[in-house]
């Protein structure tokens, strides 16, 4: 089973309505935005494992935080997503991105940005979850990881909604397959002003 099939079961319809009750959307629009806002989390994350540095890291990551438990209460964590890792973890994977990310995600699902993010807050932790889960029971080391979650980018980049490809493409400025470096650099930038 792939990690985004594992994810979309993981999402039944129980956590679909917390999500929605949290964003104050329909089933509807919360089903079209966690079917785009999945491939996007997946993808960038792929993206960042894609070097021997990233992938290490995403690897002690998942070593120290994410077990996969949060998959057996996944309505429990959308429920209490104010106070989880979501928005850290956002951080960590878009970089200064992650409000172009959500704008184009929501201008993809019908969301306005802040529910998009807010989205985005709630799926990251248990997109680690899975990710976490999947370490575990496959023993994946960091190159296991990274070799999945590559095969996955391949599957969900089809899936990812107008915008989002070339979105999470410009985060990879230098095309070497990893946005912490670029992120890095943005933040040198910043500061050195």
């Amino acid at each position: 089973m792939s990690l985004l099939d594992q994810l979309t079961q993981s999402l039944g319809p129980n956590a679909l309505q917390a999500i929605s009750q949290k964003l104050g959307t329909d089933p509807s629009t919360t089903g079209s935005a966690v079917s785009a806002a999945l491939p996007a989390l997946i993808g960038a994350l792929a993206r960042n494992a894609s070097t021997p540095a990233g992938a290490s890291s995403l690897d002690a990551a998942l070593a120290t935080g994410h077990d996969g438990s949060v998959l057996s209460d996944v309505t429990g964590a959308v429920h209490n997503f104010e106070n989880g890792p979501g928005a850290g973890i956002l951080a960590h994977v878009f970089g200064n991105k992650q409000n172009a990310v959500a704008s184009t995600l929501g201008q993809a699902s019908g969301l306005d940005a802040s529910k998009a993010s807010a989205l985005l807050a709630m799926l990251a932790p248990i997109v680690m979850g899975a990710l976490g889960n999947a370490k575990r029971s496959g023993s994946l080391d960091a190159g296991g990881l990274a070799s999945m979650l590559g095969q996955e980018h391949q599957t969900v980049s089809a899936n990812l909604p107008s915008g989002l490809g070339s979105l999470l493409g410009m985060l990879d400025a230098n095309h070497d397959g990893s946005v912490a470096d670029d992120v890095m650099g943005m933040a040198s930038k910043f500061l050195r002003q």
